[in-house]
């Protein structure tokens, strides 16, 4: 049973969402979305709630509730019913609010500027680093060792930090790296300990 299949995603007012069988396409005042999701579910709008239910396969119509729980069918759409949920709701969020992910840089010289729509990152190497802009995401750069990811596809927008973290991930003995603002980065005690 998934508890957060069956929760309604609320529509905010200035959302309107388009569901043609099992594809959903959703537009807000940031911009549109749309994706097309497993043939095992019924998606369906009421008001402004979406719905998403597990419905009965042909040919377990005199199953009892119990029996049918059973069934392999049953289990596969349980198991997506939850994913379809969030991934309906942070589309809804998405282009009503969007998504944000901040990153800050730790060392002597780490830095980044902003160049035109793409971002310039010293780290530390013989040369910088250009990252380039994707469609949907927009850079900040408040300051020279932060950065702020946005977007409406919160997959996006996280995999595009992740990117960037991963140009200079922080290393365990000063910290020194591209982290989240907030993220907890374990450290080692070096030779010094000894």
């Amino acid at each position: 049973m998934s508890r957060i299949g069956k929760k309604p995603v609320q529509i905010p007012a200035g959302v309107t969402v388009t569901i043609e069988g099992t594809h959903v396409a959703v537009k807000g005042p940031k911009g549109e979305l749309d994706r097309t999701f497993s043939e095992l579910l019924v998606i369906e709008q009421e008001g402004d709630e979406i719905l998403i239910k597990v419905p009965r396969t042909p040919g377990t119509e005199e199953l009892s509730h119990e029996d049918f729980k059973q069934t392999k069918s049953y289990k596969a759409a349980n198991a997506m019913q939850g994913l379809t949920r969030t991934l309906i709701h942070n589309m809804v969020v998405g282009v009503s609010e969007g998504f944000e992910k901040k990153l800050e840089m730790t060392g002597v010289g780490y830095r980044a500027a902003l160049k035109g729509s793409d971002v310039e990152l010293s780290l530390g190497y013989s040369h910088p680093i250009l990252y380039k802009c994707p469609e949907n995401i927009t850079f900040e750069v408040p300051d020279n060792t932060h950065i702020n990811v946005k977007g409406i596809s919160k997959e996006q927008v996280g995999q595009v930090a992740a990117e960037i973290r991963a140009k200079r991930p922080p290393e365990p003995y000063k910290g020194k790296g591209v982290h989240y603002v907030g993220e907890h980065i374990r450290r080692k005690l070096g030779k010094a300990a000894k």
